[in-house]
């Protein structure tokens, strides 16, 4: 009997190693993994030595539980609208910050775990690491926070017992450390980032105006929150409705951006490719400029759907719109236009220029590694693309239709002379092939190009 249980419980030590041996951490950089433990840990021991310290009061408790359960509220009209992939926007800074400013340390890392479990359990399932890392690093950067709060406060006598009597000051001091949170809370969160994803433009997800402006109202909302909180915390009461409209504008850019993007690829749709398109050739025919366009067809594609099954066809959709948004520059426009098809927009651009790019584009494509699960181990996907391409030259005052008309002709040349090339049309020279113009030199895009190319 014993040797029974014995053996039992070896073989659900083992079946826990096998389990933890499989948690996607472990797939990380090795560095990555690492800081991502030393995160957890530091925030674990603060936790536990403020812990220690703490002495409990009524008042703290029903401070903390009224935060809490604003919180609690906050990730409720969240789960109604559904939480945002990728870079997440909203508003649990402003019940956040008012727990590292005026309640003892202990309970600052606490709430941001209490929140993070709330959002796992009611909105969505995300791998636990990623939730687990997350909190611990906002809790990190909220007690960094808090320390230098206490270190300032002192600075100015009577300001801590009396923020109403020093409102100015306290409340320019409790934005300096609102500060001081956003930075330490991105430094952390961008490292582990950028470490386990290099290719993430950091600029387009934290620096851009919108999410700038979004961050900076959250926190400036924070602060007003904290200060009223601090003289009565019946303040929340007053307060939660406010935030809720808050919250829903945070959401309106994110909103805004799914409502242009296909779902798929993360490029502009069709609609909104058109759009933009149509805009910048207007521009280009009244300032006299030279524009190009490019049609982009995935050869064969209903082949690999057919052979690999249509998650192996979603994976190259993808793949080829990461090479795309990798070698374009940004103002140049990427769309998907059909099922397989894609259409991109080169403002400024020469037609010999254009040509060099849409080959250096086929070139990294055809370069791409997609591997299809198989019974011996995997089969690399072979993807090829034919590309068309009309320019419109300087002082053409050629229509929308018209040029999107002799980009699809060059494409269904491309098609019809073997596929996996590249074909153009000027609007004012006619037709060349393939051969009729070199292959990358050192104009268009820049030096990314190669190195994308090169990589491939």
């Amino acid at each position: 009997m014993d040797a029974a249980r014995s053996m039992r419980a070896r073989s659900l030590g083992r079946g826990r190693s096998l389990g933890i041996r499989n948690w996607p951490i472990w797939e990380l950089p090795r560095w990555v993994t690492g800081f991502v433990v030393v995160v957890v840990l530091t925030d674990a021991v603060v936790l536990a030595v403020a812990a220690s310290r703490v002495s409990i009061h009524v008042h703290d408790l029903a401070l903390f539980a009224g935060l809490f359960v604003c919180s609690a509220a906050t990730v409720e009209l969240t789960r109604r609208a559904g939480e945002n992939l990728g870079v997440i926007k909203d508003v649990y800074a402003v019940w956040e910050l008012p727990v590292a400013m005026l309640l003892p340390l202990a309970y600052v890392p606490l709430l941001p775990v209490m929140r993070t479990a709330l959002t796992q359990w009611r909105i969505r399932r995300a791998p636990v690491y990623r939730r687990v890392f997350s909190a611990t690093a906002i809790g990190l950067s909220y007690v960094t926070a808090a320390l230098v709060f206490r270190q300032l406060i002192h600075v100015v006598p009577g300001a801590a017992a009396n923020p109403a009597g020093h409102a100015l000051t306290w409340m320019l001091l409790v934005a300096a450390c609102a500060a001081v949170q956003w930075i330490v809370n991105q430094v952390l969160i961008w490292t582990a980032i950028k470490g386990s994803n290099p290719d993430v433009r950091l600029r387009d997800e934290q620096f851009a105006r919108e999410p700038m402006y979004n961050d900076v109202s959250e926190l400036c909302v924070a602060v007003l929150v904290t200060f009223c909180v601090a003289y009565s915390w019946i303040a929340l009461v007053f307060a939660f409705p406010f935030i809720t409209l808050l919250q829903r504008s945070l959401r309106h850019e994110r909103l805004l951006a799914d409502a242009r993007a296909d779902s798929k690829t993360g490029l502009l749709n069709a609609a909104t490719w058109e759009r933009g398109a149509t805009s910048e050739l207007a521009r280009a025919v009244r300032t006299r400029t030279q524009l190009a366009v490019a049609l982009l067809d995935i050869d064969r594609f209903k082949v690999i759907n057919d052979t690999h099954g249509h998650l192996i066809g979603d994976e190259v959709l993808k793949e080829i719109a990461h090479t795309l948004k990798t070698m374009l520059r940004e103002y140049d426009l990427a769309g998907r236009f059909g099922g397989e098809e894609f259409a991109l927009l080169l403002p400024q651009t020469r037609a010999v220029d254009a040509f060099r790019i849409a080959e250096r584009i086929r070139s990294a494509i055809s370069g791409l590694c997609i591997i299809a699960p198989g019974a011996t181990g995997g089969e690399r996907v072979h993807v090829t693309v034919s590309i068309g391409v009309a320019a419109l030259d300087s002082g053409s005052k050629r229509e929308y239709a018209e040029l999107m008309a002799a980009a699809d002709a060059a494409l269904y040349r491309a098609k019809s002379g073997g596929r996996d090339q590249v074909q153009m049309i000027s609007t004012t020279r006619g037709l060349h092939a393939v051969s009729s113009l070199p292959r990358a030199s050192g104009e268009g895009h820049g030096p990314s190009l190669f190195r994308r190319a090169a990589g491939s």
